[in-house]
């Protein structure tokens, strides 16, 4: 899912990190990295640790878009669904591409954790949800995210599901116990405090407007300075502007929106229970409690540009909507970034030319894939790693322009439009059955009681035997004898002069 706000804490704390200066002196360097975001900034860490000399381009602040406005949920993975990276590429290619986003989790944990970074208030869990009756769809996935990819992944029947989520919006779910969560603006200059530690050096306000990427000495033009690099990273995402436009024009601009709740007390612990993410797997919904009693919820995606404050109405409408025990919502704070989405939806990385390499196109899931890039990327520049082929077949494609983010809208409102109208079908679905099954429990009682209930003796018609009624097969019933008469009968005259 994109990544889109962090908690009030946090960023307050985070608002107040000192500036970089801006480079105004001539300097050459090992690795120039243009951007200075996740996956910029990783880069920068990972290159300064294995000995390289490192400057970080930055042409705002650093993290001032989506790496410093998210949700902060990390998960395994990539955003195209596994069953699509085999088709393309391949059982075998992806179970490596799949163990290498695992590897970028897992270096997040050991940063977030091991470095101490103030704020990073990490916390386990994460779930995925789906807004239909999943069936037998869920246990094949399951079968082969534990089988093929060694994930640690659980089935959530609807019951469970249910008992964390008090709505009925969802049905069954896939929870992942080793993934978490991290405050996201704490994480980005987190990462820039250690590359500083670890000798990088980091330029704000500092925008790239020219490249030559030709010789082995690569040419970087700033406004006040100029660079030579053996290597250059383009790190910059849909804003590496017009030196990189051809690269640019190949990732879709995609805006999310999040709104941070004013504290909701007991009645958010008593709609929701889960304390870790929760993804729908539409990719409508992603929510998670911060700071105990707030809900951090992001908006739908959309491919235009707007104030973050204009969404507020719609993030509490959709509150309200999936959990309306929770009543009236306000909201605090609004914010969000764009990300950019690559046609295939895959990341792009990897070398375009010799020394001029590419980390981008995040998409969704932007967290642990950036941290697999950027720890790519360095160890393929000093060390002669070339996993990053595995990335090859995902190409860089246009992403269509104007026309492009025209199609992405509409195919957006009738992503979101089908999935609602699945959800409300697959609801209407289970009250109607829920309707049959108390229908047949009802004339089961009724049935039951019937059976064990006296039934009351009716009255024997006229002329029918009193008494018990016999027992066994009833016999005939035959008409009575006639009754003799008061008078005896009186043999015919056998005629005068007979005698006896």
């Amino acid at each position: 899912m994109s990544e889109t706000s962090t908690s009030a804490t946090n960023r307050r704390s985070a608002a107040s990190q000192p500036d970089h200066a801006r480079l105004n002196f001539d300097l050459d360097v090992d690795v120039c990295v243009v951007g200075g975001g996740l996956a910029g900034l990783t880069v920068a860490l990972e290159a300064a640790r294995l000995g390289a000399g490192v400057a970080v381009l930055e042409g705002r602040q650093i993290g001032w878009n989506a790496s410093g406005h998210h949700l902060g949920t990390v998960l395994p993975g990539y955003g195209l669904p596994v069953g699509e990276v085999i088709e393309r590429i391949g059982l075998q290619d992806t179970r490596e591409v799949w163990s290498l986003s695992r590897q970028g989790m897992e270096f997040i944990r050991s940063i977030a954790t091991e470095e101490n970074m103030p704020g990073i208030s990490l916390s386990e869990g994460a779930l995925e949800v789906s807004n239909v009756d999943a069936g037998d769809g869920l246990v094949r996935r399951l079968q082969m995210l534990n089988e093929d990819f060694g994930t640690d992944a659980e089935a959530w029947q609807v019951d469970r599901v249910r008992g964390e989520l008090k709505t009925d919006r969802y049905f069954q779910g896939i929870h992942y116990p080793k993934a978490f969560q991290i405050d996201g603006r704490s994480y980005v200059h987190g990462l820039a405090s250690l590359a500083l530690r670890s000798g990088a050096r980091i330029f704000e306000d500092t925008p790239v407007v020219g490249i030559d990427s030709s010789g082995i000495r690569k040419r970087i033009v700033t406004p006040s300075a100029r660079l030579r690099a053996t290597h250059i990273v383009l790190a910059g995402n849909v804003h590496l502007g017009a030196p990189l436009k051809r690269l640019s024009d190949t990732l879709l601009p995609v805006w999310r929106y999040a709104g941070l709740t004013e504290p909701l007390g007991g009645r958010l612990a008593a709609s929701i229970a889960f304390r870790g993410s929760v993804i729908d797997s539409e990719g409508i919904d992603h929510f998670r409690i911060v700071d105990g009693d707030r809900l951090l919820w992001a908006s739908p995606e959309t491919t235009w540009a707007g104030q973050p404050r204009r969404f507020a109405g719609a993030v509490a409408r959709r509150i309200r909507t999936v959990f309306p025990e929770l009543g009236r919502i306000a909201i605090a704070e609004t914010f969000g970034g764009a990300i950019g989405q690559t046609v295939h939806g895959m990341p792009q990385v990897g070398q375009l030319r010799k020394g001029l390499w590419v980390a981008s196109g995040f998409g969704r899931q932007g967290l642990n894939t950036s941290a697999m890039a950027g720890q790519l990327i360095a160890r393929a520049m000093l060390w002669g790693d070339d996993r990053w082929k595995l990335f090859s077949p995902f190409e860089l494609v246009w992403a269509g322009g104007v026309t492009g983010r025209v199609a992405g809208y509409f195919v957006g409102l009738w992503s979101r439009g089908s999935s609602a109208a699945a959800g409300a079908l697959a609801r209407h679905r289970e009250r109607v059955l829920v309707q049959d099954r108390l229908r047949e429990v009802r004339l089961a009682e009724a049935n039951r009681q019937a059976a064990i209930r006296p039934q009351p003796r009716r009255p024997p018609p006229a002329g029918a035997p009193r008494g018990n009624p016999p027992q066994g097969r009833p016999r005939p019933i035959r008409p009575p004898s006639p009754l003799p008469t008061s008078e005896p009968r009186v043999p015919a005259d056998r005629g005068e002069g007979e005698g006896i």
